[in-house]
């Protein structure tokens, strides 16, 4: 099948993806860290102490992720999503009205909560359990909708703050937020369930079964992979979160450092559907060792930069690593767990992802206010993703060997 005769045939279902995981930007700390400096300022706020609210309402969404994430092995889309994107627009419209500093945990954690965590779950899990063969081509394309937002979203939005209030933004979020309900609703009229579409089948997983998330959290595989789940939320989502102190100490305007944005969003979005024509072809489990070693280069480039020539590159290498981390993942829990129980399963993965985007503003923030310099920790989280790259690949390779099958390759 082409891709235009794809897309035609699967329009309504490939919208509702990019919708929802475009959605999900509001909740992203790619965006909430737009507002970090007039938050610190309006509330009295140091780096550190900006960072521990972020980690503890993060923090708390993780942990409801993972009962909130198996409602999709339950639920048909068209019933949460709408939901998910009315809870959203009511959390960005309380960032607008928010008078005191002791709200800013429960909305930090209702916007993690529905936008980075519920948002992009729903949109991931259908994916993976609506396409089989062309699994690969559809994650890709749904999570689009997240490049959409990285590239238009910052620097729309700094931009604007130039000229309006930062409190008018965040209601002009709800605004946006509360537009994709109907559109979810209309595009998916003729949905199936979740039970239906397992019962009809679905990809099983290791030894030719679905595997419950009890067996998951049983099994070495999952363990092996968890630094390479945590890594990237913690990591990226503080670099993210700190843009603005670093573009500080790098010596340049906030607008400039955000116009570098696009870039990163073109090489992810590159990354995303080459990445996702390759997983049709050769599967993810092949290409999942190797996804977070662009990552390395990456925080390498950005501790020693000292011109737009490094900062370039490492943005570069940075899309190229959350481009194929769009896509490879997703595919890859279904490769290896089955379709049957994904929302339960992806809902823990989730929450693991989520709570080291917790972890990672709190301890760098606490790191820069101890003197630790943010050039000195992009030294030490290179050193991680290359501790984690080398887990990934034995824990893929122990998987096969001791299952005695290869995985899935992700196939009709």
């Amino acid at each position: 099948m082409t891709l235009r005769a794809f897309l035609a045939q699967n329009a309504p279902f490939l919208s509702v993806g990019m919708l929802m995981t475009f959605m999900s930007s509001f909740g992203q700390t790619f965006f909430i860290s737009i507002f970090a400096g007039e938050i610190r300022l309006a509330f009295g706020l140091s780096h550190g102490a900006w960072g521990g609210i972020y980690t503890l309402g993060t923090g708390l969404s993780a942990l409801v992720m993972i009962w909130a994430g198996a409602l999709t092995d339950r639920f048909r889309v068209r019933q949460m999503a709408p939901v998910t994107l009315i809870a959203l627009a009511l959390a960005c419209l309380g960032m607008a009205m928010a008078s005191a500093v002791w709200l800013l945990p429960a909305l930090v954690f209702a916007l993690r909560l529905f936008g980075q965590g519920m948002s992009l779950h729903i949109a991931t899990v259908a994916m993976a359990r609506w396409f089989v063969a062309a699994r690969g081509r559809a994650l890709s394309i749904a999570t689009l909708g997240v490049a959409f937002g990285e590239a238009l979203l910052p620097l729309t939005f700094v931009a604007l703050m130039g000229l309006v209030d930062w409190r008018l933004l965040w209601l002009v979020a709800a605004l946006i937020c509360l537009s994709g309900v109907w559109p979810v609703w209309r595009l998916l009229g003729q949905e199936r369930t979740p039970q239906h579409h397992a019962a009809a089948g679905g990809t099983v997983g290791m030894g030719g079964r679905h595997w419950a998330r009890g067996e998951m959290l049983r099994h070495p595989l999952f363990w092996f992979l968890v630094p390479a789940i945590l890594g990237p939320g913690a990591f990226n989502t503080a670099f993210f979160f700190h843009q603005v102190h670093l573009a500080e100490i790098k010596g340049w305007a906030h607008v400039e450092l955000v116009a570098l944005f696009p870039l990163y969003t073109a090489v992810a979005v590159a990354s995303m559907v080459g990445s996702g024509w390759a997983l049709d072809r050769v599967g993810a489990a092949r290409l999942m060792p190797v996804t977070q070693m662009p990552l390395v280069a990456a925080y390498l480039l950005f501790a020693g930069a000292t011109g737009p020539a490094a900062m370039i590159a490492g943005f570069a290498c940075l899309g190229l690593a959350v481009g194929a981390q769009s896509t490879l993942p997703s595919a890859f829990w279904a490769e290896a767990y089955g379709t049957a129980a994904l929302g339960a399963i992806r809902a823990v993965i989730t929450a693991v992802m989520v709570l080291g985007s917790a972890l990672g503003p709190g301890i760098t923030g606490a790191g820069i206010d101890l003197g630790f310099g943010l050039e000195s920790q992009f030294l030490a989280i290179a050193g991680f993703f290359a501790v984690s790259t080398g887990l990934v690949a034995l824990g893929v390779a122990r998987a096969r060997r001791e299952m005695g099958a290869p995985l899935a390759s992700g196939g009709p």
